[in-house]
């Protein structure tokens, strides 16, 4: 049974919130910077069903690398500040940097955009920024999806997912299996936050120190927000040098989980490091966040990368040579600690110890 309404019209898809031709107008704004994100691999253009990619037949037994990844609550700080195109660098950074610690060249990277109401222009930023990180790391934007999602997220709510995909000759696979006892980790600088830890951030931040993002604060020499969206450093071209020069077991990607969390992931069993805080100082978003906060110390280094990006693990006889590149790339590194044999083999596979010179 149907009851009339003399007013009603028959509902339309923009009606019901999806605008399809604002869709077409952000490809069409975005189609040229993804374009610059390209490999000579790739095969057709954007607008197919599916991307193409000719993997070549110069390699021996090529193994595939793919790896999926998000930016996490830095997207609210980028929707507050109504800035785009960093987090898209933040995305390609997340996935590529993963897949290279493996030993892998990036190759292309897909992405993913969730919206809730489609505005070109702001579409076409995350774009740019997604392109942009592509172009950075050497790898080619092999195409995405944009889905409008209007009544389950709000009009200016967004998110970001890709995934990537890389090739690393099965001979040269890095990883645990690789590390021995008296090689030495070396620690990437990292560039901020990156993109972990925000939801401890945001509460410490703006809501507990009621901090506005467009607030100075002395320590950062700039505002909130700034400090807050400075982008996630994308290492992946600087490993891969390093590997071309030095002998390098495994990397270490510090993501969720903190410099030890994760670094154990690497380390064998019946190896362990021990990591030298006085071999470094934090930055300034570290102090503030844990000032203000009165946040414990195991939290912070649980939560944050607290200035260590990315580790190489090198034989000792590369250590200097490993350096020697970084440096080239202007890429601030340092000894962080030598692997080795567990004394004990319920002992942790890495531990900080010490305490960092001004924190």
């Amino acid at each position: 049974m149907s009851v009339e309404n003399p007013q009603s019209q028959g509902m339309s898809y923009a009606q019901a919130g999806v605008d399809i031709e604002a869709g077409d107008k952000a490809v069409e704004l975005f189609a040229p910077l993804a374009k610059k994100a390209t490999r000579p691999e790739v095969r057709g253009g954007l607008g197919g069903f599916a991307g193409l990619f000719a993997l070549g037949t110069h390699y021996k037994e090529p193994l595939l690398a793919a790896s999926s990844d998000g930016v996490g609550t830095k997207i609210d700080i980028a929707r507050q500040m109504e800035i785009y195109h960093t987090v898209g660098l933040d995305l390609v950074a997340m996935v590529v940097d993963d897949l290279v610690v493996c030993g892998a060249e990036p190759l292309f990277l897909q992405d993913y955009i969730s919206i809730g109401h489609v505005v070109p222009e702001k579409v076409a930023k995350l774009v740019e920024g997604i392109a942009e990180g592509c172009v950075r790391c050497g790898c080619a934007l092999l195409g995405g999806e944009t889905a409008e999602h209007p009544g389950l997220m709000a009009p200016d709510e967004f998110d970001l997912a890709a995934t990537g995909v890389g090739v690393v000759e099965a001979a040269d696979v890095l990883g645990p299996e690789r590390v021995k006892a008296g090689d030495v980790c070396i620690a990437m600088a990292s560039s901020g936050l990156h993109s972990n830890g925000y939801s401890l951030a945001r509460k410490v931040l703006l809501d507990m120190a009621g901090l506005p993002l467009d607030a100075q604060v002395e320590e950062f020499g700039r505002t909130v927000g700034e400090e807050l969206l400075e982008p996630t450093h994308i290492y992946a071209k600087d490993c891969l040098a390093v590997m071309a020069e030095a002998q390098v077991h495994t990397f270490c990607h510090v993501t969720g989980g903190g410099l030890a969390g994760n670094l154990a992931r690497v380390i064998p069993d019946g190896l362990t490091v021990d990591l030298d805080r006085a071999t470094w100082n934090p930055g300034a978003v570290f102090r503030v966040i844990q000032k203000e906060g009165r946040v414990e110390r195991a939290d912070m280094e649980q939560t944050f990368n607290m200035g260590v990006g990315m580790v190489a693990v090198v034989a000792p006889e590369d250590v200097d040579r490993a350096m020697a590149v970084l440096t080239a790339r202007h890429i601030d590194s340092w000894v962080l600690g030598e692997v080795r044999v567990a004394e004990d083999a319920s002992a942790p596979r890495a531990t900080l110890r010490g305490n960092h010179p001004r924190f």
